[in-house]
């Protein structure tokens, strides 16, 4: 189970992007593509067979995920997570500054 899932509203706490906050779109091995953070200017190629038109495209790239930090709504500031087992079994994920579950 990893901290950052798809879907978390997360904040980039350090880099260029510092302050940032945008939804995990993809986790990678040791990364996370977050909409609107970390983009670059890409110089496509076209391609007629894919449909693809050329030119200067704005993608985002993949930030270390030490670098970005869950936000929690409810104390609006990026918050540590942590792990804790439930009564019926369920291994949850819990916010480290007020103790409340994440995403339930």
């Amino acid at each position: 189970m990893r901290k950052i899932r798809k879907g978390d509203n997360v904040v980039v706490i350090s880099g260029r992007d510092k302050g940032k906050r945008g939804d995990v779109t993809r986790v990678l091995l040791d990364r996370v593509l977050v909409a609107g953070v970390n983009q670059v200017k890409k110089h496509q190629r076209p391609n007629p067979m894919k449909g693809v038109q050329g030119g200067i495209v704005t993608k985002d790239m993949p930030i270390h995920v030490s670098n970005v930090a869950v936000w929690n709504p409810v104390t609006k500031k990026p918050d540590r997570v942590g792990f804790r087992t439930l009564e019926d079994g369920r291994k949850v994920r819990f916010f480290k500054s007020n103790g409340e579950l994440l995403g339930a």
